[in-house]
């Protein structure tokens, strides 16, 4: 009888719970969609591109902590992200504003620039044996999965899976801010 009392309470709690819950993205990966990413004009994109540079660098490699490296992402996760900016499903003053003045094929021929650039090279540090075991091997009892799941080997992207940017190279402090920001 207590079970189901208990039981009860919870289903109570969760029912009465207000939950605004929203997809992640609204990039619908239709075949006109990966074909305008896979036919985008990179020539076009450099020259859109040049309201980019000032966060993220001339060669799409960034020299502030705080903004990420877009070069060498794959073309369709930086397409992924512009849409997002633009359509507010990922939230940046900047970058929404930027985003919303570009059309589909403009987002595409900028993020077919971007991923033709030589990505940043990884960072071969000491580095810090509690995340390097976080990102190959996760954390079972939290359910947090490892990052390589997703991120591929070494953190150098999954282009099998749309949107997972590449990790390695992209310096600490951008990644703890974005992993912030995803977890709120």
């Amino acid at each position: 009888m207590h079970r189901l009392f208990v039981a009860a309470a919870i289903l109570g709690l969760v029912l009465s719970t207000r939950v605004a819950a929203a997809p992640s993205s609204y990039v619908a990966w239709t075949t006109e969609t990966v074909a305008l990413i896979s036919n985008a004009d990179a020539e076009r994109g450099r020259q859109l591109a040049f309201g980019c540079v000032a966060c993220h660098g001339t060669a799409g490699l960034s020299e502030s902590p705080a903004y990420p490296h877009i070069a060498g992402q794959d073309a369709r996760y930086l397409y992924k992200q512009l849409h997002d900016f633009k359509d507010k499903t990922r939230n940046n003053p900047q970058m929404n504003g930027i985003a919303a003045s570009l059309s589909a094929r403009e987002m595409a021929d900028i993020a077919s620039y971007y991923a033709a650039l030589p990505a940043p090279v990884p960072d071969k540090g000491g580095g810090n044996p509690v995340a390097e075991n976080l990102a190959r091997r996760g954390y079972g009892s939290r359910m947090i999965p490892a990052c390589t799941g997703c991120h591929g080997p070494e953190g150098k992207g999954n282009a099998g899976y749309y949107g997972m940017p590449v990790l390695a190279g992209q310096k600490a402090v951008y990644l703890s801010i974005a992993l912030r920001l995803y977890k709120a």
